[in-house]
């Protein structure tokens, strides 16, 4: 499957064929270094490692660099790519061609944090009434039973940590291709923060 990392720039808005003004998020694709191979034969299964962003080399400890090739500058970022559909060589260096012919990406990023939540914003409970009197607003409500066997079950919608989770956004159009400024240009959302990485490979359901 091919794919490459990209890191977010932001969100803008572009005209697509038909005049219609498109939203769309700019992700930059800097060359990606292909790390390592694995091998059925060796390992069990074919994937590729490429690696983004080159470390100082005071902050590259000795185990880490070892599983770098002396060719190749050790990278902040490692991210493994299984069944990848194009032969590539330790060393080779993948961008925007990678992508060339095709029309619709996948998106795999982090999703922003939104730290801790109650019930309402996280699970969408409407909650009791806002008139005078009302002695329930926001809170769950009760989650235990009167009788036996008298305890909370597990997965229960509960206040807690929302967001900071992977997400997968499936079949974004690709709107534009800026090879010189090394840029593509997907319709709609994209989850994680600005400057974040995320994974872009091509669709698998189109």
């Amino acid at each position: 499957m091919l794919g490459l990392m990209a890191k977010k720039v932001g969100m803008t808005q572009i005209f697509d064929d038909d005049g219609n003004l498109v939203p769309v998020t700019v992700l930059r694709i800097d060359p990606n270094t292909v790390v390592a191979r694995k091998t059925e034969d060796k390992d069990g299964y074919a994937a590729v490692l490429l690696g983004i962003d080159d470390m100082k080399q005071s902050r590259v400890s000795k185990p880490y660099a070892g599983q770098f090739s002396e060719s190749i500058t050790p990278k902040k970022r490692i991210r493994e790519f299984r069944d990848f559909e194009k032969e590539v060589a330790d060393g080779d260096e993948l961008g925007i061609e990678v992508f060339e012919g095709v029309r619709y990406v996948d998106v795999t990023g982090v999703s922003k944090g939104k730290g801790m939540q109650g019930v309402i914003k996280r699970w969408g409970f409407s909650g009791g009434r806002a008139s005078h009197g009302s002695k329930f607003h926001r809170e769950p409500g009760g989650t235990g039973q009167s009788t036996y066997p008298g305890r909370t079950f597990k997965n229960m919608k509960l206040p807690g940590r929302m967001g900071r989770e992977q997400v997968t956004t499936l079949s974004l159009k690709l709107m534009k291709v800026d090879t010189e400024n090394k840029l593509i240009m997907v319709r709609g959302a994209v989850p994680g923060i600005n400057k974040g990485i995320v994974v872009v490979r091509a669709a698998v359901k189109k």
